[in-house]
């Protein structure tokens, strides 16, 4: 029986196997959607898949919050537009997805970036807020991908894949160090680890059950990469971060759109069900 890869053109293989090295990175003619697309990270994620050459619906609870960074996307001659709803809404997804196969008519790459809670510690954090966190990471991630499966399963059956990437963090598999963030006000409460330890194992059971459609399900756990208000707002803070990190210095958010680029892309055809940590070593001690 003869490899349909071996002859199919289309097939990822193939574009594996002819393509430069540079080219496995690109997405041209190909649509990614981002929530949480405003956000510090976010931001750097829209750009990274849009600088590749995709199109990238850009995801929030709030239009006025993401025109901007589709403007200053549009302004460098990429392409970008604005679906907005939250996504803890069940309806409102599946009304945001049918408004993308309305003007798109494919799905290729679906990141999962949206969270929702405040900083805490044990003694200040509820339920509620568990709920909250939860609903927002766990959840949410999985009302947006059963609402953008037809669409990723059709783009798969076009293409030969399609990428689902969730970003988790560091403490989802590691808890934070309560003596980096002593009474900073900056602590990472358990809500939050809890969450996105629930979005990995989600992450693994997609991968597992989508792979049949050809949909990889990966993440991406960055480490630290606090924002430089809070790097200015506490200097002891900031250079307890950096100790705690093997590469002695905090990221930079920039730095997370190889990693993003690499399991959105042809870069990573054979890859699913992975957690790529971000975090300049802070996982390996």
């Amino acid at each position: 029986m003869t490899d349909p890869a071996q002859t199919d053109p289309s097939s990822p293989l193939d574009r594996v196997r002819q393509a430069p090295g540079e080219r496995l990175f690109r997405l041209d003619g190909r649509v990614a959607f981002v929530s949480g697309a405003a956000g510090y990270l976010g931001r750097a994620m829209v750009s990274a898949l849009a600088e590749a050459g995709a199109h990238v619906v850009l995801n929030g609870r709030r239009e006025e919050t993401l025109a901007p960074v589709r403007d200053a996307l549009v302004e460098r001659g990429l392409a970008a537009s604005i679906v907005a709803f939250d996504v803890r809404d069940t309806e409102a997804v599946e009304r945001g997805f049918a408004e993308v196969a309305e003007r798109h008519g494919r799905l290729d790459v679906l990141v999962n970036n949206a969270y929702a809670g405040p900083t805490g510690t044990v003694d200040s954090s509820t339920p509620g807020d568990f709920e909250k966190a939860y609903d927002v990471a766990v959840t949410g991630s999985f009302r947006c991908f059963q609402a953008a499966r037809p669409l990723l399963r059709a783009a798969a059956a076009q293409a030969g894949h399609a990428s689902v990437v969730n970003i988790a963090s560091m403490y989802g598999w590691v808890s934070p160090d309560p003596r980096i963030y002593g009474d900073s006000g900056m602590n990472s409460p358990p809500f939050y680890g809890a969450a996105k330890g629930g979005l990995l194992q989600l992450t693994r059971y997609l991968a597992a059950h989508a792979a049949s459609e050809s949909i990889r399900v990966n993440a991406v756990s960055p480490g630290p990469f606090p924002p430089e208000r809070v790097r200015t707002a506490d200097e002891d803070f900031h250079a307890k971060l950096r100790n705690k990190v093997p590469l002695g210095r905090v990221g930079e958010a920039d730095e997370l759109k190889g990693a993003l680029l690499f399991l959105a892309s042809d870069a990573s055809t054979f890859v699913t069900g992975i957690n790529l940590p971000v975090d300049g070593g802070w996982t390996a001690w």
